[in-house]
This record gives structure tokens, sequence and C-alpha cells, in this order.
């Protein structure tokens, strides 16, 4: 018989331990700065008439092609002018990449590796989900992606998210074993942490947003464009002051085919000119960078399922 008293123990994860952020050790990001802020731009290619993709509009029979020609509207179009008003503002961008894109736009990945932005690791397509195959076959969608992107890039990326932020039980464990450091899928913190996974390994997960984010914000909860810009403010000016005390990490996830619409672009060119107007008093970064800064504190210092 139980006793009524002891409170009930849920199934876990098992990937970290609870850990208040207010509760943990404080450093520094470069400079002695202690808010991060990184952009991450979101690649994706989507199959014709079949599969997963965002709508703009509920869909009819496939082929879709009001939805399907939407989203390669930022393939052609929204990027372009993305990448311009990055070299505009001088920001650094993090380049979540599916890998069916160096196929479809190579110039599109040309125009990012001039810039020496960080390419991360996106599954090869956002028609399919990695959490419902198999472990075979989610190894080797993380293979096959990997060996794209390390043939067009010289080296493979360490960072990686999932095509719809799908994961399996088991994802951490392969991502650490096919050589990824840290990984984006977890929106639970303000900081990064450290994951568990088998073996007695471990893997970063890093801070990526699915509030300060175009498809959650502009898709799903139908935000105006100039109402997703003042979330990215104020999102800013609280973290800014809210890093007096310890340090953060402030991501802004964007998609080509939303924020690439002019009308969004502008609105969002707001947003990110009221950032690089403090940019003495920010690290604006990429996820890596970010990760690369982590990994190398002194060990105890950064919270995790091994009080790590």
């Amino acid at each position: 018989m139980s006793d009524a008293s002891t409170p009930p123990v849920l199934p876990s994860h098992g990937r970290y331990a609870y850990s208040a952020i207010t509760r943990r050790a404080v450093y520094d990001w470069p400079e002695g700065k202690r808010l991060a802020v990184y952009l991450g731009v979101n690649l994706e290619h989507f199959a014709f008439g079949t599969g997963l993709g965002a709508e703009l509009a509920p869909g009819g029979p496939q082929p879709d092609v009001l939805n399907y020609a939407w989203r390669d509207y930022g393939n052609r179009v929204g990027v372009w002018r993305m990448i311009e008003l990055f070299d505009q503002l001088c920001l650094p961008s993090s380049v979540l990449v599916n890998s069916s894109i160096y196929a479809y736009c190579p110039e599109v990945m040309e125009a990012f590796r001039a810039r020496g932005d960080e390419i991360l690791g996106h599954g090869r397509t956002n028609s399919e989900r990695q959490g419902i195959l198999d472990e075979a076959g989610e190894k080797t969608l993380i293979e096959e992606t990997t060996a794209v992107i390390r043939a067009a890039e010289g080296k493979a990326p360490n960072g990686w998210l999932g095509p719809w932020i799908s994961q399996s039980h088991v994802t951490p464990d392969l991502l650490a074993e096919a050589g990824y450091t840290y990984l984006l899928d977890w929106c639970q913190d303000d900081q990064p942490i450290w994951f568990a996974t088998r073996n007695n390994g471990r893997i970063l997960s890093l801070p990526y947003p699915q509030e300060l984010n175009d498809i959650p914000a502009i898709v799903a909860r139908k935000d105006s464009a100039s109402q997703f810009a003042d979330m990215i403010i104020d999102q800013f000016d609280e973290m800014l002051e809210q890093s007096k005390a310890m340090p953060l990490v402030m991501g802004i996830a964007l998609h080509p085919y939303i924020v690439g619409q002019p009308y969004r672009l502008r609105q969002l060119r707001r947003a990110l000119a009221h950032i690089v107007a403090k940019r003495d008093e920010v690290w604006v970064t990429t996820a890596g960078a970010i990760a690369a800064h982590v990994a190398a504190l002194p060990e105890g210092i950064i919270p995790g399922s091994r009080g790590a």
C-alpha cells in the first residue's frame, strides 16, 4: 500500500536533473558580457505534392500549390533579402540547413559560406520528421545529412536542430555518437545545460526559442509582423536587464518564407536594428560560438544530469 504523503515520481527523459536558474554558478561571455544573442536561420526544402510543410492557408488536395510556392518563395527571394539585411547590420547567423538545399539551390549556401556563417544540421528535408523513424532509420538520416554538409563545407557541423523539432527517445544519443557537440531542440532554459547520453556520454543543449520563433508566433498564433518585432525588442530589453545577475542566451528563430516577406522584413529590420544599437553591451554571435565557450568552462559550472 503506497504512502499518500509521498510525492509521485513521473516518467522522465533522464537527460538532465532539475536546476533553478537563480541558484547556478555565474560566468561571463567574452569581454565580460552577460547576454549572448544569435540568429537561427532555418533553410528548408520541401517535397512537391507529398510530405509535411508549414501552411499559409489550410491546404487542399495535393499538389498543394499555394503552400508549396509560398514556402519556395523563401529560398528564391526571402533569403536573399535577409542576407542583405544581415550584411547591412553586420550580423552573423547560424544557418540550420536541410541537406537537400545543397542540391536544390547551392547558390544560397555559397552566399552564407562567403559570409563566414555557421552551418548546422537540420535533417534532409522538413517534409519528414526524424522522431517517427526507427533507430536505424534515424541514424541514417543523421549520417546522410552530416555527409552532405561535410562534403560541401569541408567540415562536419557541430550543432543540430531536428526537422519539426522532432526527436525520438534516442536522438541525443545518436547525435553525440555521430560527433555532434550540441543540439537546439529543447526550449526548457535560458542557459546551456548538459544532457546525459548513453554510455556515459553527454551533449550540450543550447537554448533555441519557440516563443521568439516566427512559425509559432506568425503561422500558429497569427501574430502580426509588428507584433513579432515588438516581441524581439521586448525580449531583448528584458533579458539584457536580467543578464546583470547571470549569463543568458537569446536566440531568434527565423524562416525566409515568413520574415523574408517584404512587410515582415521591414519589421524585422526595426527589431534587429534595436539590438545592433546596443551591441557594445551584448555578445552578438553564433550558436556554435556559444557552445564552444560553454564547453571550455571549468567542469561543474554548467548544470546537467550528473551535476556537471
